[in-house]
């Protein structure tokens, strides 16, 4: 039991010197397998984050030239979606860990789970700053 609470602990919380030294290239024990499966979410969690930054600035620069008329703005909108993304992601992704429910592999499973959905939200987002009508680059997104 101790050892589950630790390997779920370590593919949730990967600090520095885990970060460094686990060998993801081909893990030898289920606890650096869940180090790893951790440091890839955290990867794609850092990549989703940068999307969400440019999409809320240009969700909110929407708003100042939206027509009034009684619906949410892009910012609410957006705000709402990820909310509803985020409740999705996690309860899928509980459910997908299920299949080794209580042992050493479901944190591996839930985080894996986690890193393909938030890539796949990540690139569905990147194509919100395009607009979906013209295929035009959203003002103020240009790189």
């Amino acid at each position: 039991m101790i050892a589950l609470a630790l390997s779920a602990a370590l593919a949730v919380q990967v600090t520095p010197s885990a970060h460094q030294s686990a060998e993801c290239a081909a893990p030898a024990t289920q606890t650096a397998m869940n180090v790893c499966a951790g440091q890839d979410y955290a990867s794609a969690d850092t990549e989703l984050n940068e999307v969400w930054r440019e999409l809320r600035e240009t969700a909110r620069r929407a708003d100042e030239y939206a027509a009034d008329d009684g619906r949410p703005g892009h910012w609410a909108t957006l705000l709402e979606a990820q909310r509803a993304w985020l409740a999705y992601r996690d309860a899928h992704c509980r459910l997908v860990g299920y299949d080794a429910r209580g042992g050493s592999l479901e944190p591996m499973l839930v985080t894996s789970c986690k890193a393909e959905l938030t890539r796949e939200r990540s690139r569905s987002m990147r194509a919100l700053l395009t607009n979906q009508l013209s295929g035009e680059t959203r003002a103020g997104t240009e790189k």
